[in-house]
């Protein structure tokens, strides 16, 4: 793994934009733009991308630090930096918002409210049982093989 796809992996993980990145590396006063951190995020064929040196990993890893925990002077709670990230990322106009999943009862026939049902009152509530042929109860699904696989046992 290079330090450009861990940089992308943890983008992605912690919910993180450019915007962000740039001022968790300015905690630890490493100064970088919006565009050279662009490069990094790049496809390795592109003719803009850069590779991600040691010393920018190592700044954003230590800012990400102080960053989720804060300093010894004034130390945060992780869960809620993440929860402030999850709350800050813009819904998108253009999706509508699905409606929430509810499931059909089983039986529609039955919560349909005319009261009129095609089964009789008696039989609606058990499921039929299947018909197997008569002898053991169960049809014959696959018989029995013997796998010789080469080996010869001593008897």
């Amino acid at each position: 793994m290079t330090n450009n796809d861990i940089l992308k992996k943890l983008r992605v993980a912690l919910m993180l934009r450019d915007d962000q990145i740039v001022e968790i590396l300015e905690l630890v006063d490493f100064r970088i733009t919006k565009s050279e951190l662009g490069a990094f995020f790049r496809a390795e064929d592109h003719p803009n991308y850069m590779e991600c040196g040691d010393q920018v990993l190592r700044n954003f890893l230590n800012g990400l630090v102080i960053h989720l925990r804060g300093t010894k002077e004034n130390p945060k709670n992780p869960t809620d930096v993440l929860a402030k990230h999850k709350a800050e990322i813009p819904k998108k106009e253009t999706s509508k918002e699905r409606p929430e999943f509810k499931a059909a009862p089983k039986d529609s026939e039955k919560y349909r409210g005319d009261q009129s049902s095609s089964k009789s009152g008696s039989a609606s509530g058990k499921p039929k049982k299947k018909a197997f042929p008569k002898g053991n109860g169960k049809p014959v699904v696959v018989e029995k093989v013997v796998f010789k696989n080469g080996n010869k046992k001593k008897s």
